[in-house]
Parts: structure tokens; C-alpha cells; sequence
């Protein structure tokens, strides 16, 4: 068993409005041991983040770089601690969204779970696909910048 969020699924929403995590990701969330599960919204994407102990380590991280009576550390805290939920996992691994973060997603039948190592996000699949394909994009301008060779010249000393 890993202790990593990977890869990407995608689940739809029964008629109560219930999705099932991944079981990959359930097994990942059981051996965290963190009750339910943390989500708070993404800083600048319609996602939102979700894990248990190591997302909330991080968050913790982060802040701890700032003083506590800095504007920065209360712009962190607000956006990542003051608009998180702790969502109840039932027991057949399935959670259910409120109306504030299905808004901010704009999820309405369907959930796509993407892997992101200590973490993993929750989306509207079709903008997770436009997400993924800006990504790729982004990725092979990297790789094409990296295989060009440095300039030559200069003198040899």
C-alpha cells in the first residue's frame, strides 16, 4: 500500500448527492488515521484540496513561516483554515459535498479525484480535463525549452 494520492478517477454523484473517494485513495486516507476528511477550496483554481494529516502538516508549514501577527500569516490562515470543512467519510467510503464547495467547483453530477502526492483535489471533470490539457501543454513547453542547447561562444580561457 502507498502512502501517495495518485492518478485520476472519476465518480458520479448518487441521488442523495453522495460520492465515493477512490479506493486507492480511501486506503491512503485509513493509514493517515486523520478523522474524515480536510478540504478547504484551492487558492486559484475551481478545486478544492482535500487529505487528512499530511495536507494539514503542510498548511501548518506554511504558516509557521510567517509570524502569526503578520498580514500574510491571517491571509493564509483566512483562506486555507477559514474556509475548510472536515467532510464525514461513511462507511462505504462515500462523502458528501456542501453547497459551497460544489459552487466554487461547479461540480454538479460527477467528481474527478486527481493525485497529488501529500494531497489530492477534487473537480468538475470537464474543467479538470481543460485543467489537465493546459497542463500538458505547459509541460511540453518546459521540455522544449530544456533540449534547446546553451549558446555557443565565448572565448575559451
Amino acid at each position: 500500500m502507498t502512502d501517495r494520492f495518485v492518478s485520476n478517477f472519476t465518480n458520479r454523484l448518487d441521488a442523495k448527492g453522495r460520492v465515493s473517494i477512490p479506493s486507492s485513495f480511501r486506503a491512503v486516507l485509513a493509514k493517515d488515521g486523520y478523522e474524515g476528511l480536510y478540504v478547504h477550496p484551492a487558492l486559484d483554481l475551481a478545486a478544492f484540496d482535500a487529505g487528512g494529516h499530511a495536507l494539514r502538516k503542510t498548511i501548518d508549514d506554511i504558516l509557521a513561516g510567517f509570524s502569526p501577527f503578520s498580514e500574510e500569516w491571517e491571509s493564509l490562515s483566512t483562506a486555507l483554515n477559514g474556509t475548510s470543512e472536515v467532510l464525514k467519510v461513511d462507511p462505504e467510503g462515500r462523502i458528501m459535498l456542501s453547497e459551497a464547495l460544489r459552487a466554487h467547483t461547479g461540480i454538479t453530477d460527477a467528481v474527478t479525484f486527481v493525485g497529488h502526492g501529500h494531497k489530492f483535489q477534487i473537480w468538475e471533470p470537464a474543467r479538470f480535463q481543460a485543467h489537465l490539457d493546459a497542463a500538458k501543454a505547459k509541460l511540453r513547453d518546459v521540455k522544449r525549452a530544456l533540449s534547446v542547447p546553451p549558446p555557443s561562444g565565448g572565448a575559451a580561457g
